[in-house]
C-alpha cells in the first residue's frame, strides 16, 4: 500500500533564511500540495552554540511572506510533536541506548585533543580524514577505568567496515557507497544533544515522513542515514536529493 504523502521542511536556528533553504521548503512545499500531501514544519534546534536569537521567528516568518503554509509544526500543532528538537531528547536518548544494547553503537572517551591530533597526522599522510575507531572495541574494564576520570562519552555509530549500501535517489537513480569509506560518526554528543544524523532519522520516523527532499550536499549523508533506519528496525523514506543553485560561474549560491 502506498503511503500517504509527508514532506518536512527542517532549519536550524543557526542563521536567517536564505535563498537555498527557502528553496528546500518551496519544492516540499509544493510536492505536499500537488500529492494531497501534508507539510511539516521541524525545528532542528540541537546545535546550542550557533543557536541565533530571533532565527525561528524569522524562518516562520519568511514561510509566511511566501505564502507557504504547514500543516503541522510550530503554531500549528499536530499529532507528532512537539516539533522542536530541543524538546524531544528523551526519544533520541532511548534510540541510542537502544543501538548501544543491539552493539550497533558504541561509547567514545576520545579527547578533542587527541582527535585533532588524529586529522592532523591523517593530514600529513594524505588519509582521508575521518574517526580511527580508537574506542570502538574497548574492554569494560577500559571503559570503567575511562569513565573513572570524569570523561564524558560521546557516542558513535558502528559502521560496517565491509559491504555496500545502495539506494535508489528520486532524482539521480541508483547511488552506491562503500561503506569502509564511512567513518563511525556521532550520534550523541557529550552534552547529550543529538547530532542531525540521529535526530533526523528518528523524527522522520517518528513523523511517518513518506519523501525527504533536500539538497545534493546530502547525498553523502544517505548511507548513513539508511544504516540508521535499517538498525532501528524503521521504514526508511524515498530520498530525492536536488541540485544546489550555482552562480554564473558554477559556485554555490545557496546564501
Amino acid at each position: 500500500m502506498t503511503r500517504p504523502v509527508r514532506v518536512r521542511y527542517a532549519p536550524s536556528p543557526t542563521g536567517y533564511p536564505h535563498v537555498g533553504n527557502i528553496r528546500t521548503a518551496l519544492f516540499n512545499w509544493l510536492f505536499a500540495r500537488h500529492s494531497g500531501g501534508s507539510f511539516i514544519v521541524r525545528i532542528e534546534d540541537t546545535d546550542v552554540n550557533r543557536r541565533v536569537e530571533g532565527a525561528v521567528a524569522a524562518i516562520l516568518d519568511g514561510l509566511r511572506w511566501l505564502g507557504i503554509d504547514w500543516d503541522e509544526g510550530p503554531e500549528v500543532g499536530g499529532e507528532y510533536g512537539p516539533y522542536f528538537q530541543s524538546q524531544r531528547l528523551e526519544i533520541y536518548q532511548a534510540a541510542v541506548q537502544r543501538l548501544i544494547a543491539q552493539g550497533d553503537a558504541y561509547y567514545c572517551y576520545c579527547s578533542p585533543q587527541r582527535l585533532t591530533e588524529m586529522r592532523a597526522e591523517q593530514a600529513r599522510l594524505k588519509q582521508p580524514p575521518g574517526y580511527d575507531r580508537h574506542c570502538r572495541n574497548l574492554s569494560d574494564e577500559e571503559r570503567r577505568c575511562l569513565e573513572s576520570e570524569g570523561i564524558t562519552p560521546v557516542v558513535r555509530f558502528k559502521m560496517p567496515l565491509e559491504g555496500q549500501t545502495c539506494f535508489n535517489d528520486f532524482i539521480r537513480g541508483e547511488v552506491t557507497f562503500e561503506n569502509s569509506v564511512i567513518d563511525d560518526f556521532v550520534l550523541l554528543k557529550s552534552d547529550g544533544y543529538p547530532t542531525y544524523h540521529l535526530a533526523s532519522v528518528v523524527d522522520d520516523h517518528r513523523m511517518e515522513i513518506s519523501h525527504v527532499l533536500r539538497a545534493e550536499e546530502w547525498v553523502s549523508s544517505a548511507p548513513r542515514h539508511l544504516l540508521l533506519y535499517r538498525a532501528l528496525g524503521y521504514e526508511s523514506p524515498i530520498f530525492a536529493h536536488m541540485p544546489m543553485i550555482l552562480g554564473t560561474d558554477r559556485s554555490k549560491l545557496s546564501k
